[in-house]
């Protein structure tokens, strides 16, 4: 009768450390959700700021070809509205 209870004795135990590391890994697994959550909100954004940047590079290229030509002042105002567009989308991301 005494193995019999030593037994018994030894799966309780058992079954409560496999439920306490189940515990354990159930909430590292959460934290790393969030985590992962949060990198790829990150990810997007920085995405986004890259794009913004990219397109005033092209805006700035276009500017320079145009340099030597008469109608600067309409080519300038237009890169001027595109530049102040994308601030004010870049503005939004990082609200």
């Amino acid at each position: 009768m005494d193995d019999v209870t030593t037994l018994v004795s030894g799966i309780d135990f058992k079954v409560r450390k496999l439920i306490a590391q189940l515990k354990k890994l159930k909430e590292e697994n959460e934290t790393l959700i969030i985590e992962l959550n949060k990198q790829k909100q990150s990810n997007e954004e920085q995405k986004q700021v890259i794009k913004g940047f990219e397109e005033k590079i092209r805006i700035l290229k276009i500017a320079r070809m145009t340099e030597g030509k008469e109608d600067n002042s309409d080519i300038r105002a237009r890169i001027n509205e595109l530049v102040r567009e994308i601030d004010k989308c870049i503005g939004l991301l990082n609200t």
